[in-house]
This record gives C-alpha cells, structure tokens and sequence, in this order.
C-alpha cells in the first residue's frame, strides 16, 4: 500500500469484537432497518402530501439512513474479511463518510422533529412560518449542507492504511492525528451537545404542555410520557456512549497503549450507532396515529388483493361450478374495497398528529 503514514504502522489493535458482534449487528440492521425505512419513507411522503412540514423531516432522516444502510454490505465485507478493506481508497471514504455523518445528520433532523412537535403542541396557534413546508425543506438543506462540507474535510486525508499484520484498515487512525482532533470537538459541540440539549428542552417543554392541558385524558397524557422518554432513552443509549469515548480518545489517546485500551469499548459504542437505522422508523413514523391509519389502508389493500387473486383462481379451477344464472359478483365490491384502501389520506383536520 502506497503512501502510508509511519504512525500507524506502529499500532496493532484487537479487533476480535469485530469478527464476533459486528457481523451479527450488521446484518440485522440490514435485514430489519431496510424494509422499515423504506415503509417509513413512504409515509413519509404521504404527510408530505398532506402538506405536513414533520414528513419533510422525516423523508429527510429516513434518506440518511437509508443511505448508512446502503453502505453496511461493504462493512459487513470488511469485518468478515478480519478489518482488511479490499476494495480501494475512493470506496472507503465514501462508506466512511456515509457512517460517520449519518451519526450527525440524523441527530440534526431527530432534534428538528423534537423542536417541531414542541411548537404543534405548546404553541399550536404560533410559529406558522416555521412550521411551514418551505421553512423545513430551508432546514433540512441547511443540514446536509453542513454535514457535507464535514465529509469533504474527510475526503482529503488517506483513510486506508497498513497494520503490522498488514491488514488494511478503514477509517481507523490509532492513535488519532491532530486534524481528527479538531474534527472530534467540532462534532462533540455543534453535532451532539448542542442539538441534544434543544431535543432534551423540547421534549421537557412536550411534557409540561401535556400535563398542563385540561381537556386531555390521563391516558393520553401516558402515553405521550412513554413515547416521550422512550424516544429520549433510546436516543441517548444510541449516542451518548460513542461521544462520551470520542471524547475519552480525543483528549488522552497519544500512544498505542492507551488506543488498545478503549478499543473494544470505542468499537462496541460505534455499532450501538448502527441500531439508530431501526430505531427511526420505529419511533417517529410507525407510532403516529397517521401512520396507523396508513398503515389499515395498506393492509386492507393488501386483503383486497390476495381476495380478487383467491376468487379468480377459484373460478378459473371450477369452471362449471359457476351457475348459468346471472348473479351478483364480488369482484367489484373487491375492486371497490381496494381502490378506497389506496386512495391518498385527505386532510385529518388540519396537521396529521405524529
């Protein structure tokens, strides 16, 4: 391998988590998180349809995680291959790229939503320029633009590099170089502290507007609480231990001994990351009530379907058993049933709630 740097060539690192967690994590995100997030980008774009600025959000994360699981068949090569990247510099710093930033856009849009269901629900009368379609296709812009400009940054350093074992690794630096420093608490700031802290005051302001309101059951109000801390919970369990170790790494890792050190620990927080992909569409688009709805059009399409396919397969395997006399076919009654279940929602009273 041409042009490697002499640091790390000095730095042999147990990479056994890899070979045993990894591959299992790897393959069921990509299993689970690709139908899911597909599903979800299609209610997505229905509450876009229905001029509802929360899908343009939630399009907006979906694609990102759509994108990191488009990149994970080629991690999953990479640690089946004992973390030897076989397939050349370009292709590394892309997939790279797409897992580190997707770490960051998705907080960026995760806090857009908490901060979105903040204003429908404390000032559902206020702030209609900022609920708007064009303010949040405005944002979203912003925030790949942001994440971006971070992956060019990237781009312009060599990521493969030779072990001792000569196994070629991919976007691992041991120890790490000054720029990753820099890199580092750049992202620890504007890329987590500073969006969890609006997420953590939106939902705190979501809670007090729930238990404030009189009008709204008790029922209601739990399960908005469990949705509320679940969401939290989860996004704290995905996040916060790999910056709480990027962190660790960033100001103590000067030498080999104190990279092996956290290693384990630093690749185990990178894969909790990974489980975000399923998490999304979980949280933010199958618990809506919009969702719900969409989701009995879906299947009672689905019913119609295998039903018109039963009843002419029936009809084509008994020819004689239909009578001679005219009568009343189901067929489009059936037809009817599914042309309803595919019909797009109108609007729900003003926004879908979410």
């Amino acid at each position: 391998m041409s042009n490697l740097t002499a640091a790390n060539t000095s730095c042999t690192i147990d990479h056994s988590i890899h070979q045993t967690v990894a591959p299992v994590v790897y393959a069921a995100v990509l299993l689970v998180g690709l139908p899911a997030n597909c599903l979800a980008l299609y209610f997505g774009l229905l509450q876009v349809r229905a001029r509802n600025e929360l899908g343009v959000y939630l399009c907006n994360l979906t694609l990102a995680d759509l994108a990191y699981i488009c990149s994970l068949p080629f991690w999953l090569q990479y640690v089946l291959r004992h973390d030897d990247w076989a397939l050349g510099e370009l292709s590394c710093r892309v997939c790279g790229a797409l897992l580190y930033e997707n770490i960051y856009i998705s907080v960026g849009f995760l806090c857009c939503i908490s901060i979105d269901r903040y204003l429908a629900v404390a000032h559902p009368f206020r702030f209609h320029q900022l609920r708007s379609l064009k303010a949040a296709l405005a944002v979203s812009l912003l925030i790949w633009a942001k994440e971006l400009l971070v992956s060019v940054y990237f781009l312009r350093h060599q990521e493969v590099e030779e072990d001792p074992d000569r196994h070629r690794l991919c976007f691992e630096h041991y120890p790490l170089r000054p720029w990753q420093r820099r890199v580092n608490y750049y992202r620890l700031l504007v890329g987590f502290l500073f969006p969890i802290f609006l997420l953590l005051a939106s939902y705190r302001g979501i809670l007090r507007a729930v238990r404030r309101s009189p009008g709204t059951q008790q029922s209601r109000k739990a399960q908005v609480q469990r949705l509320v801390l679940s969401t939290v919970l989860i996004f704290l369990a995905c996040f916060l231990p790999y910056h709480l170790l990027l962190l660790v790494r960033s100001v103590w890792e000067s030498s080999c001994t104190f990279a092996r050190s956290v290693a384990k620990a630093y690749h185990l927080s990178l894969l909790l990351t990974t489980f975000n992909c399923v998490a999304d569409p979980v949280l933010y688009c199958f618990v809506s009530e919009a969702t719900h709805r969409d989701l009995g059009r879906l299947h009672a399409a689905c019913r119609a379907l295998l039903a018109c396919a039963r009843t002419r397969r029936a009809r084509q395997a008994f020819p004689l058993a239909t009578p001679e006399t005219p009568q009343r076919s189901e067929e489009p009654e059936l037809l009817t049933r599914l042309h309803s279940a595919f019909q797009a929602p109108g609007p729900h009273g003003g926004r879908s709630e979410a």
